[in-house]
């Protein structure tokens, strides 16, 4: 008889440790969402990193992308950037112009023209003296781009890469894939025959 109550104690014993165990595991598992610190709604910790359109690392403190939207500035910070190389002919975004402004970045603005005969109506003059920013260290880390980031930005990226060396076929094929199906022969004839000699002795250091 006293052997089955001390059986039946020791059972209850740890049916109740059991149900305390349990407990304790289900009691965390079920917090409410509501007692979670939630997240802030808005502000850097709370902002996506998205980077621009056609974005990409050309060299080391050297980037390329489409024009800018609100929605990429929390990225953008996170490059540290210096300077912007725009390279439309319009007016920069008045949103874009007071996020510079506010962040200490440096625009430099040299319009081309988006035409079609790229070839014909390209500047030369304003392709050298955007490399002459880009090549210059002193304003790196530095993003370079004009409205899609597909020709103006190619052709200007592709100049750099003859000043780095690279054949024309690997200079056409970075082209190509950004700007895909919209590639344009008049784009790359105008690389192939851009004249890097005056521009050479900034590379030897900077690049």
């Amino acid at each position: 008889m006293q052997l089955e109550i001390a059986r039946k104690q020791r059972n209850q014993e740890a049916e109740q440790r059991a149900e305390e165990a349990e407990g304790g595991v289900v009691v965390v598992s079920i917090e409410p969402w509501e007692q979670h610190p939630k997240l802030p709604a808005g502000g850097e910790e709370a902002a996506a990193l998205v980077p621009p359109l056609n974005f990409a690392e050309v060299h080391d403190g050297i980037f390329r992308s489409g024009l800018p939207a609100a929605a990429n500035f929390a990225f953008l910070l996170s490059l540290n950037l210096r300077s912007i190389v725009y390279l439309c002919p319009e007016p920069y975004p008045e949103e874009n112009t007071r996020f510079l402004e506010h962040n200490g970045v440096k625009l430099h603005q040299f319009g081309i023209d988006g035409s079609k005969e790229l070839l014909v109506n390209i500047p030369e003059e304003k392709i050298r003296e955007a490399l002459k920013v880009i090549l210059d260290v002193r304003n790196r880390p530095v993003l370079i781009h004009c409205k899609r980031g597909k020709h103006r930005t190619g052709c200007v990226v592709g100049c750099l890469r003859k000043l780095q060396k690279w054949c024309l076929t690997s200079v056409f094929d970075e082209y190509q894939h950004f700007a895909a199906a919209k590639a344009r022969s008049t784009d790359q004839r105008f690389m192939e025959l851009f004249d890097t000699s005056s521009l050479m002795h900034l590379t030897a250091s900077q690049c």
